[in-house]
């Protein structure tokens, strides 16, 4: 028996994203079926892959983790290869490589890396559409700079969880986020222990209030201390959302 870790490129619009859902809940495809249908067929096996994180429908990912057990004796270069070459083109395999049998990519992972890109311009991109949220309107990046500070450590972000998650415990532990401006471009990264159902597109859509002055100075804070789902802003859309990275 062989243990085989993967990371995985994914482009997810044409997803219902990464884990398995019935059919009568969503038409379209996962990234997780593919994978496991695709496995299946190259390794002529019942394959079972477990990933790191549970995309939301519409959400990307550059490095997502993921982990199967195998009988086969296949080289991983070979195994690469043969799924690039058989995967949706939506779906990019970087990285095949065998790992000790007791690895498991969700519950050995200490920390996941989301990044969220807004562009900041009158006119959207012909290129950049379905990866970046197009706002025409000014926001002001060095007061969402120091309201996000209230969000390090750890608190119960019951705050920015939508509803239909599956964990009953809302607390996390967000180690760093960054906002950055290079010209049009605003990129929001955050790396945490672990993120609840939509917590960065609602961290995201209420730091967007915060750039346009919606919300006055300090309170972030108030609406962490709250709990309360109501007082933060609107969920940002999937599209501009990626998975940049996991980390053991």
């Amino acid at each position: 028996m062989r243990n085989i870790k993967l990371e995985i490129e994914y482009d997810g619009r044409k997803r219902c994203g990464w884990q398995v859902q019935p059919r009568k809940i969503s038409k379209k495809p996962s990234v997780q079926e593919s994978l496991e249908n695709t496995l299946g067929k190259i390794l002529q096996e019942k394959i079972r892959v477990t990933g790191a994180g549970r995309t939301d429908s519409g959400v990307h990912a550059l490095a997502q983790v993921a982990n199967f057990k195998t009988n086969s004796e296949i080289p991983v270069r070979k195994l690469q290869l043969a799924l690039n070459g058989n995967l949706p083109k939506d779906i990019s395999i970087s990285k095949v490589e065998e790992v000790a049998l007791s690895f498991h990519s969700r519950f050995k992972a200490k920390s996941k890396v989301y990044r969220y890109t807004i562009l900041n311009r009158a006119y959207p991109s012909a290129l950049l559409k379905g990866r970046v949220n197009h706002l025409r309107y000014p926001l002001d990046v060095g007061l969402m700079r120091r309201e996000a500070k209230d969000l390090l450590g750890r608190h119960d972000f019951s705050s920015f969880r939508a509803s239909g998650g599956q964990s009953q415990d809302s607390v996390r532990r967000i180690k760093s986020i960054r906002i950055t401006k290079n010209k049009d471009l605003i990129h929001l990264e955050i790396e945490a222990d672990g993120f609840l159902y939509n917590m960065v597109r609602n961290i995201t859509g209420t730091l967007i209030e915060i750039g346009r002055h919606r919300f006055k100075k300090g309170e972030l804070k108030k609406i962490l201390l709250a709990r309360n789902r109501r007082l933060a802003g609107p969920t940002a859309p999937a599209c501009a959302l990626f998975l940049v990275g996991v980390r053991y």
